[in-house]
């Protein structure tokens, strides 16, 4: 799982950059030919994607259903390096981070200085072209790196820029160190999205396709679940749109990431107690010793907890990326697009790691642990209980680190915002977001 993450999550960062470099420059010059080998070359991904999605379902090995994949991507990567030599290369732009890092480093050399009081004889470069932002006074022990030395020359000091930082470098690390304790309470979010398609998927392989004579494709459950993710962003739209240029709609955001926990919890609660069905339906029928063999219950009773993923996932990526463009330094806009990705990657690892730790305290005291080597054997129910109570207790903690947060005032132009678009939000929106925010 971990050689997955780090593949898909090195897929997800690079491959639109990398379309992005390859077509600058030339949208003017594009020829027919070109044209029409883009073209082709979605239309093959598009009908590929559709039959593995309907055809891989029915492949029983799971070794085969791994095999296939394993054999596409080794075919993929081999005809990508093939044209290694006719790609662009450009150079690196940098990473947002090192500026973080630099403050750090900056600010303990300068440890045994006193930071003075006046924030004009801090260093920053006076050019009104340049992008800057205000001083304050929160987290007043990052300012040292923006000290200025008196017995050297400015202009050697400002070569290095890792013991001289400006004012509007600091002040950005100090948004992001604010903004940590708000993304702590999204990592629990993406351990709940992520048991939709481990745990949800497995009981719906179990459950009964049929209606009537009819054999449904179980990946019609996800089709209503991305219904309910896009139709759940629309409507939260409408209603950040219908609150117009009230003060109100500076609450959106953060009025949608509880509306997505809520609805978390819901979702959770829901999934224990169709689990605990499923499990006396396997009881009565006597199927705990068989596996392999379907159970006699609709697949469609686990609709309700799909449809609730779905707009909980909808809500809260959208109300999440609302939060970024409005809190996050501009320097750090351009890292916007994995945002949501990376929030979702880290609770797919911590939810790996939470299926360990609850397995452990429930063999506690001599007891069966909750997850076995099959499902009918497993006690999947416990489990979701477990998040249910786990996302109302990160929802209490979300709440309070909100009311204390301190934010800054929304300043992206509408057009700013809308070229973040495409990235799980297919709407537009007007507004501009906002999270209260801590210190």
């Amino acid at each position: 799982m971990p050689l997955i993450a780090f593949g898909m999550g090195g897929h997800m960062t690079s491959w639109n950059i990398f379309m992005a470099e390859q077509f600058s420059g030339e949208e003017d010059n594009l020829d027919e030919g070109t044209f029409w080998r883009f073209f082709c070359s979605v239309l093959a991904v598009i009908i590929v994607t559709f039959v593995a999605v309907l055809g891989l379902p029915y492949v029983k090995p799971w070794s085969l259903r791994f095999g296939i994949p394993a054999i596409c991507t080794l075919v993929a990567t081999l005809l990508f390096l093939s044209g290694s030599c006719s790609y662009k290369y450009f150079k690196p732009m940098g990473s947002p981070l090192t500026v973080f890092f630099r403050v750090f480093v900056a600010a303990f050399l300068k440890l045994f200085y006193r930071t003075p009081k006046d924030s004009k004889q801090l260093f920053e470069i006076d050019n009104p072209q340049l992008y800057s932002v205000p001083h304050t006074r929160s987290l007043r022990c990052l300012d040292k790196a923006a000290i200025v030395i008196p017995t050297k020359p400015l202009e050697e000091q400002a070569k290095n820029t890792w013991r001289l930082c400006t004012v509007t470098e600091v002040e950005e690390t100090k948004t992001i160190i604010r903004m940590i304790p708000v993304w702590l309470t999204f990592i629990l979010c993406g351990v709940v999205s992520a048991i939709g398609f481990t745990y949800f998927v497995e009981q719906l392989d179990h459950l009964n396709p049929k209606v009537g004579r009819l054999k449904v494709p179980t990946v019609a459950l996800l089709w209503f679940y991305e219904q309910a993710q896009n139709q759940c962003v629309e409507l939260y739209v409408k209603f950040t749109n219908a609150l117009g240029i009230s003060k109100s709609r500076k609450l959106a955001p953060s009025f949608g990431i509880s509306v997505s926990m809520i609805l978390a919890i819901l979702c959770c609660i829901t999934a224990a107690k169709v689990e605990n069905r499923r499990l006396g339906v396997v009881q009565r029928h006597g199927l705990v010793d068989k596996p392999d063999e379907r159970v006699p219950m609709t697949m469609f009773w686990l609709l309700p907890q799909f449809v609730l993923l779905g707009g909980f996932n909808g809500i809260f990526n959208y109300s999440a990326i609302s939060f970024f463009i409005d809190q996050s330094p501009v320097s750090t806009h351009r890292c916007l697009p994995f945002f949501v990705s990376g929030v979702s990657g880290v609770g797919i690892l911590c939810s790996v790691v939470s299926v360990y730790v609850v397995g452990k305290i429930s063999e506690r005291g001599g007891k069966m642990n909750w997850f076995r080597h099959d499902l009918n054997g497993s006690r999947l129910d416990k489990y979701y209980w477990t998040l249910a109570w786990l996302m109302a207790v990160n929802l209490v903690v979300f709440i309070v680190v909100a009311v204390f947060y301190r934010y800054k005032e929304a300043e992206l132009a509408e057009q700013q915002a809308e070229e973040f678009g495409g990235i799980n939000e297919p709407y537009d929106d007007d507004s501009k977001g906002f999270c209260c925010c801590c210190c």
